[in-house]
Formats: structure tokens, sequence, C-alpha cells
């Protein structure tokens, strides 16, 4: 059975992923509206791995014999006011929720609860890889510019984005 304390702080995590995946929905539903259809599409990929990493907890709390509590998602801001502030956005809030999975990490170790502790360094390289990708993108943005020939060729390059499902059985 899973440690209380431990599990609190997972179905907080859940609480957050799912709040990032109607982030990055809001964002998507910028794009649509200014015209940047693989920007958008960026952004609605990215949501359904958040809902994923969502669901890999539900499923670990559930497997460790615990208590899914699923929370009130809070409606994410809808202030975009371009790609490269909208990608600097993402940018802090990956941050922060890396900062989210370091505490479950350090609570989890805390608790002795080493399953855990092993369980969560999958979302700890997963967030390495989700701040680098963004900052190559913000890194992009900022080198070539914003005018419509260097948007047109980032937003096809965002447009090849694959989806790839983010499981508890692949990791």
């Amino acid at each position: 059975m899973i440690n209380k304390k431990v599990e609190d702080i997972l179905n907080a995590q859940i609480n957050k992923e799912f709040y990032s995946a109607y982030l990055y929905l809001a964002m998507s539903a910028y794009f649509d509206e200014i015209g940047l259809k693989g920007f958008s599409h960026w952004t609605k990929v990215q949501a359904k791995e958040e809902v994923d990493h969502g669901m890999i907890l539900f499923d670990y709390i559930i497997e460790r014999d615990g208590n899914v509590d699923l929370r009130q998602i809070e409606s994410p801001s809808k202030n975009f006011e371009n790609p490269t502030q909208t990608f600097e956005l993402i940018l802090e809030h990956e941050k922060s929720v890396t900062d989210s999975i370091k505490c479950v990490a350090e609570l989890s170790e805390d608790e002795c609860d080493m399953a855990t502790r092993h369980f969560i360094n999958w979302y700890i390289t997963e967030q390495v890889e989700e701040e680098a990708t963004v900052l190559d993108v913000i890194k992009m943005l900022k080198m070539f510019g914003t005018d419509t020939p260097i948007l047109y060729h980032i937003d096809k390059e965002l447009a090849k984005r694959e989806y790839k499902e983010h499981s508890y059985k692949n990791k």
C-alpha cells in the first residue's frame, strides 16, 4: 500500500498534469485564432501527452492500492501576446512542473517509498526533454525573428510533431 503523504502529493501532481493539458489546449486555440496551425498542432500534441502523464500517475496510485482523488482543474490563462511570449510561458510552466516532480521525488525518498522514488525518475527524464524541446523553439523564434516567412517555416516544422502515447506499461 502506498504511503498517505506520497499518495497526496501524487494526487496533486495528477491535477497539475491535467491543468497542463488545459493550458496547452488554451494555447492551441490561441494559435488557431492567429492562423498558426502548426503551432496549434504542437500544443495539442503536448496536451495529449500531459493527459497521458496524469493517467500514468492515476494508474500507479491504483496499482499501489491507493486512492485517487481527482480535484477541480483551474482555468488556464488566456493572456497570449505572440508565439515567442507564449513559448516563454510554456518554458516557465514546464519549469514549475519540473520543480513539482522534484518535490515528489524528495518526499518519496524522505518517506522511504523507494518504489515511488524509482517510478518518478521517468518523469524527471521527461521534464528534461520537455524543457529542452521548448527552449529549442524559443531559440528559433528569437534567432530568426517573427516575420511572416520565418513564422511560416517554423509553423510547418512544428506541424510535423507526432503524438506518441506515453504509457505506464511502456516506461
